[in-house]
């Protein structure tokens, strides 16, 4: 459970800056795009950064609080998603592929025992949490797994060649988990941070309202990161913050996705902030939470296309501007190379 994460270095904060004002446009003209390239080179350390092997990890788990109603589609969508993703049919296969992003999908802890998948990577904790109305979602054990399963991951990921990494999540009911979390660990009313999730209507909204509120009333517990997240979590998102973790360790180029990928690096930032400087945040989401979560955070997203699928979607969509500003870095001229 012990990390090693740095703030990253500015020690060459001053040469990308001057590297980035002496190319051949006004200054702050690429906006957005300069002050990624900055970040990018600081976090590598390097004026010629790069983005290496990026790929999307989609971690898919249950949750027994479905049982509560909080969603209108049933628990075995989940599993039904998974198979989906598995043949390519889904909508991050189908943007990932656009951009040429490596995708992985886990089965942190789905309610069904997949065949073996050479797409798929089993890290099963258990067959879904349990209803968090009724106890807590998992065990401190199974969280611990979960996070060390996650932490892992990315390290196979990164000996592989990747320097840049994203997370995706597939889970019904895991937008009541994201609610609770970051409902207890920003002390925002949890009206602000429950939304509709896969499609509820205002009356379906205020059923899962009033459900979180009673567990949350229920399970009376401290307010630390680990407690909250075992107690109200889900496998996946325990492994998403292991995840989260582990990429900064390695120093890796963390892309954060929607909703629920937000509320699994609000866990881990509470226990390591200097996560944050890895970290561009990719898009807003639809899903009510996200936009105070998002300023809570003091995060401000690439873009808004008023998405909230999850599955690292918000990732995908936004990575070639991340790759803009690499390649402006390393392949625009400079006034003196266009001899001005």
């Amino acid at each position: 459970m012990n990390f090693n994460i740095k703030a990253i270095s500015k020690d060459k904060a001053g040469e990308l800056q001057h590297k980035i004002d002496q190319k051949t446009k006004p200054l702050g003209a690429l906006g957005r795009l300069e002050s990624l390239a900055l970040q990018i080179g600081c976090l590598q350390n390097t004026l010629t950064p790069s983005i290496e092997k990026p790929t999307i990890v989609v971690f898919a788990g249950d949750h027994g609080i479905t049982a509560e109603g909080v969603s209108p589609y049933p628990q075995s969508v989940t599993y039904q998603m998974v198979f989906n993703f598995l043949v390519g049919g889904a909508a991050i296969n189908v943007l990932a592929k656009q951009h040429q992003i490596v995708l992985k999908i886990v089965d942190a802890g789905v309610n069904y025992d997949f065949a073996a998948h050479p797409q798929l990577i089993n890290a099963k904790i258990g067959l879904g949490t349990q209803n968090f109305l009724i106890e807590a979602a998992m065990s401190e054990y199974a969280c611990e797994q979960a996070i060390q399963k996650g932490a892992e991951i990315v390290t196979q990921i990164q000996a592989d060649g990747c320097n840049t990494i994203g997370f995706g999540e597939m889970g019904i009911g895991n937008t009541s988990s994201a609610a609770v979390l970051m409902h207890l660990l920003t002390d925002k009313p949890l009206e602000k941070c429950v939304g509709s999730g896969t499609g509820l209507d205002e009356t379906g909204i205020q059923h899962k309202l009033k459900v979180l509120k009673q567990a949350v009333a229920n399970r009376k517990i401290i307010k630390s990161p680990l407690t909250v997240l075992r107690t109200f979590g889900g496998f996946e998102i325990a492994m998403m913050v292991g995840a989260y973790l582990q990429a900064a360790e390695l120093k890796m180029l963390i892309l954060v996705d929607g909703f629920i990928a937000t509320a699994a690096l609000l866990v881990a930032l509470k226990l390591y902030p200097n996560l944050l400087d890895y970290c561009i945040f990719t898009h807003q989401s639809q899903e009510k939470g996200h936009r105070k979560l998002l300023e809570t955070l003091k995060a401000d997203p690439l873009c808004n296309l008023e998405m909230r699928l999850g599955e690292g979607t918000g990732v995908a969509i936004a990575f070639p501007i991340i790759q803009a500003a690499v390649n402006f870095l390393n392949d625009m001229a400079s006034f003196e190379e266009a001899g001005m």
